[in-house]
């Protein structure tokens, strides 16, 4: 049986908490590099994550629809069958987001210059009230 609603969830973690996640990483990453270092490194962090969540959802596809029904499933098995094929659906999907991809990483590095951006203007206004009050 096969859940439609699940598919290209990871399981237990949902797509909302990786991004909101992924927003502090990259500020602690960020503190004190240039802006075209953090510009840089959104954009490989979004490229990334889009590159597995395509890995993923590849690899769960290969699974659901990979197999013939009433084929001889103990015939199809080999000891590193799966292993092989995690890693060639992670190399598509890596190739996958390098050739363009399908938009998931411009909209997570968006998001992450929108968090980038209004943290730093956070920090500016803080340092200069700090610098208004020691005057």
């Amino acid at each position: 049986m096969s859940s439609i609603s699940s598919f290209g969830v990871m399981p237990g973690v949902p797509i909302g908490a990786l991004t909101t996640q992924a927003i502090p990483i990259v500020k602690q990453s960020a503190s004190g590099s240039s802006p075209a270092t953090t510009n840089a490194k959104i954009e490989k962090s979004a490229k990334d994550f889009e590159s597995i969540l395509l890995g993923s959802w590849l690899q769960q596809a290969e699974q659901s629809f990979g197999s013939l029904p009433g084929g001889d499933e103990d015939g199809d098995e080999d000891s590193g069958k799966e292993q092989f094929q995690g890693i060639a659906m992670q190399s598509l999907g890596a190739a996958m987001t390098n050739s363009g991809g399908i938009g998931i990483a411009k909209m997570i590095s968006k998001q992450l210059h929108k968090a980038q951006d209004a943290a730093d203007a956070k920090a500016t206004s803080a340092a200069a009230m700090h610098r208004g009050n020691t005057k």
